[in-house]
């Protein structure tokens, strides 16, 4: 059961070690393909933050955003190969954040073909995060030491 166990989270964290290792090479100094994606995002969030709330909200360096990204990603699935409850933590902390500003369905109408392509990507984080919680949870199950019962010797005489 350890072997699979072990494959399970090298598989699982494989989608995030590999993600964050593309980001790294395509980083360059504009932060990349995926700081072009979070720019326009940043801003309807900021703009919509700010009539919310009614305050400036402070400008986002979307470079920093997508630096964090990458060590959120990287370091979190490296941690969680090894069975650490924190690389969990740290994976599950950054599908909370990305996954709302990333896949934003909400932003667009059901008629528009970008919606369905969304959503589908929201719905896959929400199933990794899932998966996250779930190992969370049985690590909490298990105690940190499993005391073994010692058998009563049988006496003798």
């Amino acid at each position: 059961m350890g072997f699979f166990s072990f494959l399970g989270r090298v598989l699982f964290a494989s989608l995030f070690i590999l993600s964050a290792w593309q980001m790294f090479n395509e980083f360059g100094e504009d932060g990349g393909p995926a700081a072009k994606e979070l720019i326009p995002k940043l801003a309807i969030i900021r703009s919509h933050l700010s009539d919310k709330l009614g305050v400036a909200i402070p400008h986002i360096d979307p470079r920093n955003l997508v630096a964090a990204f990458i060590a959120l990603k990287g370091l979190g699935g490296f941690l969680f190969v090894f069975g650490t409850p924190f690389g969990a933590y740290l994976l599950l902390f950054y599908l909370a954040v990305t996954s709302p500003l990333l896949y934003d369905f909400y932003n667009y109408d059901r008629s528009e073909p970008v919606f369905g392509v969304l959503l589908n990507e929201f719905l896959q984080s929400v199933a990794l995060l899932g998966a996250l919680l779930y190992f969370i949870g049985l690590k909490n199950l298990i105690p940190k030491r499993q005391m073994k019962k010692k058998a009563p010797k049988a006496k003798v005489g």
